[in-house]
């Protein structure tokens, strides 16, 4: 097993007015972390804070005791990095393009070729080496993009939001695929798809409006909002009413009543009867102004 350490200690990043990162601290040691929040709760600042693409205004970040900056081109040797947005040059062959970043990343001709050939095999897109990207499915996108990540063979992966837009399939395989290359590495995968980090992560980081509001494992998150998870089955014209009043998570119409899971601290109803919490109910707890997907 191993030792790997990534300490983010007391880090805030301002930009002019606006503080988008507050004052957060949190440890990572090796396997997949969750890190969920609302778009805008400041969790990509925080990635590209640790990518070295930006400084903290104040605080800092250590891999493995030392400090990123002063470690320098010796950390950012050790990081992998999957933005929202990945650029991927459409006319180039999948093989073209792992041999172009291979060669910005510094990596010599022979050694990359052999890597390539394995990570082409671990993110199942050997058969399609020759293709052109710009031919490439959205998940195939995602998973090159992977590939170009782990070039170097990182300690540190990042990715940001890499499941967007990929249907349900694409997803299975590409989260399925982190899990399997976390053993020995850092994996933070950002997310507000709640799916995306409910049977691999081994902590979920919980991010809102620049601050860490949680760090720990799912099952223990979840026990954190037991008691405030809900069913109950009304007629149709009190939909509404229960609609303004609670977070109704989900709402299923059978025959003349309508069944609502609601999120509330207290009982909402006499008939509302006690339901076991999901990560989608963490997620609206404490996101009631998005929808879980």
């Amino acid at each position: 097993m191993v030792l790997l350490n990534l300490t983010i200690e007391n880090v805030t990043k301002q930009f002019g007015d606006k503080l988008a990162v507050n004052d957060v601290s949190f440890e990572l040691t090796a396997g997949v972390y969750g890190f969920l929040g609302a778009n805008g709760a400041g969790k990509t600042t925080l990635m590209r804070m640790l990518v070295t693409l930006i400084n903290p205004t104040s605080g800092r970040i250590l891999f493995d005791g030392k400090d990123v900056e002063v470690l320098g081109d010796e950390y950012r040797d050790n990081l992998g990095y999957l933005p929202q947005d990945i650029g991927l040059y459409k006319n180039f062959s999948a093989e073209k393009y792992l041999m172009y970043i291979s060669a910005i990343k510094g990596i010599e001709q022979q050694a990359a070729k052999k890597k390539i050939d394995e990570l082409l095999e671990v993110v199942n897109l050997s058969e399609h080496k020759k293709r052109k990207v710009g031919k490439f499915s959205g998940g195939m996108k995602q998973r090159l993009g992977i590939a170009q990540a782990l070039l170097n063979d990182p300690k540190v992966l990042v990715v940001d939001e890499p499941t967007a837009g990929l249907d349900p399939k694409e997803r299975i395989r590409f989260r399925n695929l982190l899990s399997s290359i976390s053993k020995e590495r850092i994996v933070l995968l950002s997310t507000h798809i709640v799916s995306d980090i409910e049977f691999i992560a081994k902590e979920i980081i919980v991010f809102k409006a620049g601050q860490l509001i949680q760090k720990d494992k799912p099952e223990e998150l979840l026990e954190n909002i037991r008691g405030f998870i809900w069913t109950v089955n009304v007629s149709e014209h009190e939909v509404i009413g229960f609609q303004n009043k609670y977070k109704v998570s989900n709402i299923i119409s059978n025959q003349n009543k309508v069944a609502l899971r609601i999120i509330s601290e207290s009982k909402p109803d006499d008939r509302a009867i006690e339901a076991s919490p999901n990560l989608e109910d963490l997620y609206l707890y404490y996101f009631d102004q998005e929808v879980a997907q």
